[in-house]
């Protein structure tokens, strides 16, 4: 089966074409390597998939006939992503929030020193 229609049948992707657009941006690597949407996917194979800023790591465990609801995606794929994708996700959320609401406008010329000084003090 293609990698584009296994990342469907998985739904990691909603639609065949944004897999299909994933894998032409070099975000969905197999074994290690960089793909094309038309590479064959075997058992045993490992994808890495770069999705939402997660770099999500699954293994290959049979493939499926067509797509397949949520409650059977685990029959044919483990996830192997580290937790610390999830952690590293959920620390660049904190960080966006404490700094600025969105939708308050530009920095001011104070934010902008603040931003500065901060820059050079992790740079030492």
């Amino acid at each position: 089966m293609r990698i584009d229609k296994f990342l469907w049948c998985v739904r990691y992707f909603k639609t065949r074409s944004i897999a299909t657009t994933a894998c032409k941006k070099g975000h969905v690597k197999v074994n290690g390597d960089t793909t094309k949407p038309s590479r064959e996917v075997y058992p045993t194979d490992t994808i890495e998939v770069r999705k939402n800023q997660i770099n999500y790591k699954l293994k290959v465990n049979d493939i499926p006939p067509n797509r397949v609801g949520a409650k059977l995606v685990d029959i044919y794929r483990t996830d192997i992503t580290p937790k610390e994708a999830f952690e590293a996700q959920e620390l660049l959320k904190y960080s966006k929030d404490y700094y600025r609401k969105k939708g308050t406008g530009r920095p001011t010329k104070k934010d902008r020193r603040d931003i500065e000084d901060y820059n050079e003090e992790n740079q030492d």
